[in-house]
Formats: C-alpha cells, sequence, structure tokens
C-alpha cells in the first residue's frame, strides 16, 4: 500500500493498493477510483465487534454504515478529497499509541483501526448544533488519516504543560494527553466577552493539532449571508443556547 497528498488548499488523499489490500472510510466520502477497486457497504469495521462495536462507533460520531475499498486481481488507487480547505494527517495508531480527533475528522484508515466515543459533553444545543462536544477515539493497530480544517497548528505538550484551547480548535491529540472541559472565568466574561463560555484544558505529555478554520465558526461566520428569516431563526437557537449554558451551570 502507498499513498500521497495532492492539492494545498483543498487536499486529496490518494491511496494505492496492492490486490487484496483494502482501505476503510465512513459512507459517503469517495471521491474517485480506479476500476480494480471493489466497494462493500456494512456495519462492521475494525476487525468486527459485533453490535457492540458499531454502537460504540455511531456514539463516537461515525455513520452507521462503512465502505470498504478493496483492489480485486489487479493495483488500483481509490483517493478521498477534503470537505474543506485544511490539512489531511496520516497518524500511526498501535498499542499504546491512540488517539482523540474532533468528530468530523476521521477520513479513512487501514482494516483494524477502530473507532469509539472518546469524550461527549453537552455544551448547550445552540452553540454546538445540539449535539454538545464529542471526540472520536482511533485505536486499533494500522494507519488513520485524518482532516483538519484551516491552517494546522502542532505543539508538543510537556509533562504537566497545560493549554487552554477554544474547543472548536481542538484537531486532534495523542490519548495520552489529559483532556477536559472547563468554562470561561467570569459571568461579564461569559456574556460580553465574546470568546464562549467553554474552554478545553489539554495537559501533557504528548502532541496535539490545533485546527484554525473550526466548523462551527464557518458557519457562523457564513450566517450573515443567509436569507434573513433564516438568519434570525439560527441566531436565536445560537442566544437561546448561551443563556441556556449559563442558567444551567448557575444552578
Amino acid at each position: 500500500m502507498q499513498n500521497r497528498i495532492l492539492g494545498t488548499t483543498m487536499p486529496v488523499l490518494e491511496v494505492t493498493l496492492d490486490p487484496n489490500e483494502s482501505v476503510i472510510s465512513e459512507a459517503g466520502e469517495l471521491s474517485w477510483m480506479t476500476t480494480s477497486i471493489q466497494l462493500t457497504t456494512h456495519t462492521q469495521f475494525g476487525g468486527g465487534g459485533g453490535i457492540f462495536g458499531v454502537l460504540r462507533r455511531v456514539a463516537g460520531g461515525a455513520s452507521l454504515f462503512m465502505t470498504e475499498y478493496r483492489a480485486i486481481a489487479a493495483p488500483g488507487s481509490v483517493s478521498f478529497a477534503a470537505k474543506l480547505p485544511g490539512h489531511i494527517v496520516p497518524v500511526e495508531v498501535g498499542a499504546g499509541n491512540e488517539y482523540m480527533i474532533h468528530r468530523h475528522g476521521f477520513l479513512c484508515a487501514t482494516p483494524q483501526i477502530q473507532l469509539s466515543v472518546g469524550f461527549q459533553q453537552s455544551l448547550g444545543a445552540g452553540i454546538f448544533g445540539g449535539d454538545g462536544f464529542l471526540l472520536q477515539r482511533v485505536s486499533g493497530t494500522g494507519t488513520a488519516w485524518i482532516e483538519l480544517s484551516g491552517e494546522l497548528i502542532v505543539k508538543d505538550l510537556q509533562p504537566g504543560e497545560t493549554l487552554r484551547v477554544h474547543p472548536g480548535h481542538v484537531g486532534a491529540f495523542q490519548a495520552c494527553v489529559s483532556f477536559q472541559i472547563t468554562t470561561v472565568p467570569g459571568i461579564k466574561n461569559m456574556i460580553f466577552g465574546g470568546d464562549g463560555i467553554f474552554l478545553a484544558a489539554l495537559t501533557g505529555p504528548g502532541r496535539i493539532w490545533l485546527q484554525t478554520l473550526p466548523i462551527a465558526r464557518l458557519a457562523q461566520e457564513i450566517m450573515e449571508y443567509m436569507p434573513a428569516q433564516q438568519s434570525q431563526a439560527v441566531e436565536g437557537g445560537v442566544v437561546g443556547g448561551i443563556v441556556g449554558s449559563l442558567l444551567n451551570g448557575m444552578k
């Protein structure tokens, strides 16, 4: 198996497979492929796991169905394009070397990679689209490719070193990094600060990948160009979510 990442602003991952080699992605991720590639869509992934493996994957934000792309009889290639301007990052996964990635970060992987829920916390329906803040855990053995939006900032945290990050900018980090959600101190900072209510605290040791273009922030910037009626409805949802989060936090 060989792979290369093509392009700059909107990169594409091209994976070249020898006969009987395969990669797996969520359904609907395919961009293009050669004629020797055979598709098989199913619910099993990462070496099986049965119904519980499926439930753990779905709870982690992945789709119910996964697609396997396998080269049959002859070598072939399959390509996956980034959905937003940004970067595609390969990570090697194994025992003691697992990763946490943002809920939309998984692009594709070799067959023995497993996806499950890594972290989940409700942060207010209006702020994060009603789904709260969620991270996927990437485990198993093999290579996974993750998609991060915007520019990519890599930091290596020393033991005990903590970086506080707006949750949307958390792209991925090694599972050895300690992670928790905290609130912005001070009620006036929460209401008038403009930086949101919540911060993610990441504590080393370990490597973290930060993305400069969170999907939620991109949607917020686009919102002002939406028709007035739709824009008002979305704004109402955001304000309602912020107020609800504040009231819940004050109970």
